[in-house]
């Protein structure tokens, strides 16, 4: 039987980002994102529902959200569903996140890095795509269990469909 494990996530990021090295030296950062949905109920009402999502970067994508993504900042995220499970006191928990595998900036294009102001001039090398895109794109995978690098990396210019 086939699967396909996706998930693309639109919202507004709800902590500063944290960043942190592992011992093998790749940068992670946890962030969480409310994504709002807005459906009408059977009396014909509109109701406004929030989900938190915890979300987990890996490598340059993680380094790029630790300095460029604040509370507030509307960002779209797509990877993977991980169900993470532990045991504390005896008692088994579990919790289900997002691996973040690609990220892309939303905000408009006077907000410059940490709400500066200065425009996309400040953008990472990385990522050379036209200003006019409407949102910064930063791919990342999280690493092989083995301790071993993080593939796939900043979106190359070949990668922009037009």
């Amino acid at each position: 039987m086939a699967s396909f494990n996706r998930v693309v996530l639109l919202g507004n990021v709800t902590r500063d980002p944290e960043l942190r090295y592992i011992s093998s030296g790749t940068a992670v950062t946890e962030i969480g994102l409310a994504v709002n949905d807005r459906r009408k109920t059977a009396s014909g009402e509109w109701v406004e529902e929030t989900t938190f999502v915890d979300v987990t970067l890996w490598g340059r994508t993680a380094e790029i959200a630790g300095e460029y993504v604040t509370k507030g900042a509307p960002l779209m995220i797509e990877g993977r569903l991980k169900l993470d499970t532990w045991e504390k006191d005896g008692k088994k928990n579990s919790k289900l996140r997002v691996v973040g595998e690609k990220m892309v900036l939303l905000g408009s294009k006077g907000e410059g890095p940490r709400g500066g102001g200065q425009g996309r001039s400040q953008r990472p090398a990385g990522n050379r795509g036209p200003a006019s895109s409407g949102g910064e794109d930063y791919s990342q995978s999280e690493p092989d269990y083995d301790g071993g690098s993080p593939s796939g990396g900043v979106a190359a210019d070949d990668d922009i469909p037009f």
